[in-house]
Order: C-alpha cells, then structure tokens, then sequence
C-alpha cells in the first residue's frame, strides 16, 4: 500500500465512522469539531528560530507536518505546503519545494495561496502528474533554482511495510543559502544516498514513518552517518496529520505516545554534538 492509499483507507474509516450519526446528531458533530478545528490550529503559534549563514541569519518557521517555511537575504522558501496549517501568516514564496505526492506534501490549493506570480515550484515526477506547472528534478539532479543551488536527493523505503515509498517517487533536498547546507529530507528510511551526505549544517528528519522503520534509534543513527550540526524533527505525529487531512470527528489518540518518541530520539543523540531543535509542527492536543 502506498502513502496515498495508507492515507485515504484511513480517511474511509473515519468517515464510515461519522455515518452511523443520525443526521441531527451528524450535523451537531460537525459543527463541534469545525470550531475544535479552528481552536486548535489557530493555536499552532509558529515558533521561528535563526539558523546562522553568511550575510544574516537563515529564519526556520515550522508551520505544520512536514510544512516550513524558511527565510534567507529577503527571499523566503516554502517546503510542501499545506492548507491543514493555519497559513495566515505565512509568507508568499519565492520558491516551493515539493518532496512527494499525497496532499500533505503536493497540496495544489496550499501552493496557488503561498506562490508569487511566477515564482518555480520543484518537485517529483510524480507530483507534476497533479501540477504541471512545476520544475521536475529527478533524485541525484541538481539545479539551481532563483540563485538557490539545489540538490535532489533519494527520499524512499528499502524495508517492505505499509505505507511504502518506492525509490525514484520522492525527494530528499539539499539547499544551500549563504554558504549553509539544508538538508530536507522528506519522507523514507536512511537510505544510502542520506548517509553519504557531507557537510550538512541542517536536517529537516521525519521520525515514526514508516512505521516500525524510523522509530527514534535508527532517526538517531542515521543522524550520525552524516552529523548536521543541527537537527529540526517533522513529520513524527502520524494520526493527528491523518486526521487533519479529514478533520472528521475528533482526533484520534496518540497511541505511539508521540512525546516520548521525542524524548527518545534526544537521549539518543546525548554526547552526539547534534543540536535537536524541539519545536511545534502541531497543534497541542
């Protein structure tokens, strides 16, 4: 099963869910969990933080799963956005970087809210099935993009699992911005291609997908094959970006008790000289 279809399997369920309300008691639900929707996501106050580079500090904006935005030298770099995020207060793009396809990643209405007016959107093959307006890099390519030197780099599962990334469909990316390497890794296991990286200042890593594969001891142990100094975790809360991708109901438990997953990965990394940055990618629960 691939993520899409991982996905939307969960989304039916929810919805199969929903449909034994009664239509009074349907309605009464949906209006319940519209404003628990709007509470909670509004409260996702993005946390920025600075990233020192040449010429003035690199700003990192988290805006939710695997969603950044990234400012350097006035030009600002939006990373798979998506409309689950409260984007009020994100700023317009100069470039958009799309590492997959599902719309967590490739979101067509999150991009045509975030994008200039001719401003290149980079993305997969894959994607470019659903927007055709986009810069197609292949995994090993590089380009540089608006001034912005970038690195394609393999983003895909090795182990047989649900959901599965299969080699060639997602990107990894490597940006450099005022001499500093940020690495953005997308969704997929440590693969070779990650762990013969060089000179990364920073790493955007998912943690929890895929399941049972990139669970805090191999995040940390593949941190250490290639060392960036500082390390941003996304993508590791993967009911509750399930849920938001329906917003039906309300949202799920965290069963993989998400906190200390967090907390694993950081002891971990003790000793490491890798700088864990722990900031909110989603709303408190």
């Amino acid at each position: 099963m691939d993520e899409n279809a991982w996905w939307q399997a969960g989304a039916r369920a929810r919805l199969r869910r929903v449909g034994r309300l009664d239509d009074r008691g349907r309605r009464m639900r949906l209006w319940v969990t519209a404003l628990g929707v709007v509470a909670m996501v509004s409260t996702a106050a993005a946390q920025s933080s600075t990233v020192p580079a040449e010429g003035g500090n690199i700003v990192v904006t988290p805006l939710m799963h695997a969603s950044v935005q990234i400012e350097y030298d006035e030009l600002v770099i939006q990373v798979d956005p998506w409309s689950a995020a409260d984007l009020s207060d994100a700023k317009q793009a100069d470039l958009i970087l799309v590492t997959d396809d599902p719309g967590h990643h490739l979101d067509v209405e999150a991009i045509a809210e975030l994008r200039k007016m001719g401003a290149p959107v980079v993305l997969t093959a894959a994607a470019a099935r659903r927007f055709d307006e986009g810069t197609v890099m292949a995994n090993g390519e590089r380009a540089t993009v608006v001034g912005v030197p970038i690195e394609a780099v393999g983003a895909y599962d090795m182990t047989p699992g649900s959901p599965f990334h299969p080699k060639g469909e997602a990107n990894g990316y490597v940006v450099t911005l005022g001499g500093t390497r940020l690495f953005l890794a997308g969704v997929g296991e440590c693969v070779p291609e990650i762990q013969a990286l060089e000179d990364i200042d920073v790493a955007f890593m998912p943690m929890n997908l895929p399941v049972d594969r990139m669970r805090p001891r191999p995040v940390a142990e593949c941190l250490k094959t290639f060392r960036p100094s500082i390390v941003y975790l996304n993508h590791y809360d993967q009911t509750f970006a399930s849920w938001l991708g329906s917003r039906e109901g309300t949202p799920p438990p965290d069963r993989q008790n998400t906190p200390g997953t967090i907390l694993a990965l950081r002891e971990a990394l003790e000793g490491e000289d890798i700088e864990l940055r722990d900031v909110a990618w989603y709303p408190p629960r």
